[in-house]
């Protein structure tokens, strides 16, 4: 029965979605990629912020941290976007996202950018955790001794302890970034024309749903797939750059090379 089904599918459709779309396909394309990678940056950004309130030593920035990882890892994404989308003009009693909007310069749907702040925002609740762990896996001498050579502690962050944890941070954020971009196919349940809205448009002119959703799988594949090879290519650099300290180290420990004496002669 597969099989037949199979034989049945329009795969000249299949291929022309594939290797000759047209210019609203594009546009759809191009709609995806940017808006995953805007709220990936922002959804790295608060996670760096959350992860660092809930380190606090005060009460008030860590039950925030604490109720934000919370409520938004407990509730869908799809919820996420309908209630940033619709709710946010109700509660803030002005429209927060217009028609159109301008972003960098470029005219927007106002869909587009409550999309963005709603995937940052859940970008942001799963990263403050990854980070939280990556800064937890750095040895608390590191901080000590960076204070005790006169860091200020933000300065000790920022070239101690975060260089550090980036080693431990990277692999899971390029899942995270993976599994976003995904999720970037239910904005177009609140208007945005991404790929999963250029194919229910599509499809709904000729009635081959199959051959529209087939070919938009495969172009997530493909979106993915380079991203993992990026992301293979960033853990192998970082790789490569600890065994170069490694091997430094070995080296100077059979030379009896100190630290502060690299580089004279």
């Amino acid at each position: 029965m597969m099989v037949a089904a199979a034989f049945n599918l329009d795969w000249s459709l299949i291929a022309h979605r594939l290797f000759s779309p047209d210019s609203d396909f594009g546009r759809a394309l191009w709609a995806t990629i940017y808006i995953s990678v805007f709220a990936e940056v922002i959804g790295v950004l608060l996670g760096l912020v959350a992860a660092l309130a809930g380190r606090s030593h005060h009460l008030v920035p860590r039950t925030i941290a604490g109720l934000y990882t919370w409520i938004v890892r407990g509730t869908p994404v799809i919820v996420q976007i309908f209630f940033i989308y619709f709710g946010a003009n109700i509660f803030l009693g002005f429209d927060l996202f217009p028609r159109t909007v301008g972003l960098f310069g470029v005219e927007v749907s106002g869909a587009v950018v409550a999309g963005i702040v709603a995937l940052a925002i859940n970008e942001g609740a799963y990263m403050s955790e990854i980070i939280r762990a990556g800064l937890s896996s750095v040895d608390p001498g590191q901080r000590e001794s960076a204070l005790s050579v006169g860091m200020t502690p933000r300065m000790a962050m920022r070239r101690v302890i975060l260089p550090q944890a980036a080693r431990i941070i990277i692999p899971p954020l390029g899942n995270q970034f993976n599994s976003m971009m995904k999720s970037t196919s239910l904005l177009a349940f609140i208007g945005v024309y991404e790929m999963f809205q250029d194919a229910q448009v599509h499809y709904s002119t000729d009635f081959k749903p199959v051959e529209y959703f087939a070919a938009v799988a495969l172009w997530y594949l493909a979106l993915t797939t380079v991203w993992q090879l990026v992301q293979a290519a960033i853990e192998r650099r970082l790789a490569v750059s600890e065994r170069d300290v490694v091997r430094r180290r070995w080296r100077d420990r059979l030379f009896g090379v100190r630290p502060e004496m690299r580089g004279i002669g």
